[in-house]
């Protein structure tokens, strides 16, 4: 431990007297240097928690010792029988005003005896340290060598720096706690709340997040991009630079870990992918060979297929592999992340589905597309319909379903920019001879071309409604009295708004 006042004060070579009436808690202050200067005002050239020795003072003692005690100074030392005898009675009164311990240095003891005194004991403290981080260093490094490395470097992290340590997962929440009694579930949820802006980012960075009465500091492990994870350490404010130094190394080590997992994770993707592609190709038994001895039996029973498309799949996977529960298989395909989702015809389950879809975009900011129940005999027409939802998707709508777009008919295909603008286009001669021509073509058309009753509800003539119809004839060059033009003609009125 570096030396303390308490400590100076009770060796007797060096005879210090304490003059001030003082707390325990200012005496066994740590004091990391002991400095001597005559200026009147020396705190420019001190640091917090420094001892002041000196011979003597200004005749203004109050403001010198003031700014003594607000510049953070632990003590102050009075060297007698240098310039005068005794210690002033103005500057004891002051320092009992401002609670500064003073004590008095007899001419016998050399300033340099206290000073050294404090080096001696600030070096063996450092030595101390740095002989324990490497001991330390050594115990988690030998944890690592153990079959689960990642919680035995984290056991022994925690142990040796006695504070709780916790690893935040990639998919936000804790998965580990040393030691295992350490965080309330509360505690847990905060610390998942604190690490989710770092995950979400992306990025290789740290932070600090309060947990309970406690500070934790945070550390994402992986690289950008794909993040593994999130180092939690309590106390992280009281640590030293020699505990800093082990945690650092840790923080190698577990990320050294998490990639071995990943690279167990990506052979599994690729085993993953075989068996998608090789449903797509209709071999449901090779497939299912492949699929049973490591990610389980293949679902019997109506599935539905979602796609989802964006920057962050990698990281969707990722969080998919620790949470098997949310989709029977996943997998790449090509830029896509597609899932298997089983039980689709039961309407409850089916719409659970969806949201399972709309939960992993939610998450990792993607678009979705899922399709209508079938059979796994058929994902390839499966996958069709996904990629046709998906490309309906939207800010508003990030993750569309099949079965919306086959309710809506034919028609509701036509609700793309694409359609948009070739119905703009085809309608210009309407809308530049006369803006409201196409709302009473769309009129006559919804009552199948009968001119009375169009004309009614246009509230004008039926011969005025069939100029205007010729009118819109000769402009488009075109016959309505054509079933195909009319159709033709209905789905641009329709696709246009």
């Amino acid at each position: 431990m570096p030396a303390s006042l308490a400590q100076l004060l009770a060796r007797p070579e060096l005879a210090l007297r304490l003059l001030t009436p003082s707390s325990p808690e200012a005496l066994e202050r740590p004091v990391p240097w002991v400095h001597s200067s005559e200026l009147t005002d020396p705190t420019p050239f001190l640091s917090d928690g420094q001892v002041l020795l000196v011979t003597g003072v200004p005749d203004d003692v109050e403001p010198y010792v003031a700014r003594l005690v607000g510049h953070g100074i632990a003590g102050l030392g009075f060297g007698t029988e240098v310039v005068r005898d005794g210690t002033p009675d103005a500057l004891v009164d002051a320092c009992v005003r401002h609670g500064l311990p003073l004590f008095e240095v007899p001419y016998r003891t050399p300033f340099i005896a206290i000073a050294r005194f404090v080096a001696d004991r600030v070096a063996a403290d450092a030595y101390a340290r740095n002989t324990w981080a490497l001991r330390a260093s050594r115990a988690i490094s030998l944890a690592a060598l153990r079959s689960d490395a990642l919680g035995a470097t984290l056991a022994e992290l925690a142990r040796q720096i006695e504070r709780p340590v916790a690893l935040v997962g990639a998919a936000g929440a804790v998965e580990r706690v040393f030691p295992a009694n350490a965080l309330r579930a509360s505690d847990r949820l905060a610390l998942a709340d604190g690490a989710e802006p770092l995950l979400r980012g992306r990025r290789r960075a740290a932070a600090t997040a309060p947990v309970g009465a406690d500070m934790f500091a945070l550390q994402t492990l992986g690289a950008a991009g794909r993040l593994r994870g999130v180092l939690a350490i309590g106390g992280s404010e009281s640590l030293d630079q020699a505990a800093q130094q082990v945690v650092t190394g840790v923080v190698a080590l577990a990320g050294l870990a998490l990639e071995q997992s990943r690279a167990t994770d990506a052979a599994r993707g690729r085993l993953r992918t075989a068996v998608w592609r090789a449903l797509l190709a209709g071999d449901h038994d090779l497939a299912a060979s492949i699929a049973e001895p490591v990610l389980g039996a293949l679902p019997t029973g109506p599935v539905r297929v979602g796609l989802l498309t964006g920057a962050a799949v990698d990281a969707a996977a990722e969080w998919l592999e620790l949470h098997p529960e949310e989709s029977d298989l996943f997998a790449r395909d090509g830029d896509g992340l597609v899932l298997l989702l089983a039980n689709a015809a039961e309407s409850a389950v089916s719409a659970e589905s969806v949201r399972t879809v709309e939960r992993v975009a939610s998450r990792f900011e993607l678009r979705g597309g899922v399709s209508a129940p079938g059979s796994i005999a058929g994902v390839a027409r499966a996958l069709q319909q996904a990629t046709a939802a998906l490309d309906r998707a939207s800010a508003d709508t990030p993750v569309r379903a099949f079965d919306d777009l086959a309710e809506g008919g034919m028609l509701a295909l036509l609700q793309t920019d694409d359609a948009r603008a070739v119905a703009t286009a085809a309608l210009a001669p309407l809308v530049a001879a006369d803006p409201s021509l196409p709302a009473v073509l769309r009129t006559w058309l919804d009552h199948n071309g009968v001119y009375d009753v169009a004309a009614r509800e246009l509230g004008i003539h039926r011969h005025t409604l069939r100029a205007r119809v010729a009118d819109a004839e000769r402009l488009l060059g075109r016959d309505l009295g054509d079933f195909a033009a009319r159709a033709d003609l209905y789905a641009a009125l329709t696709a246009a708004g």
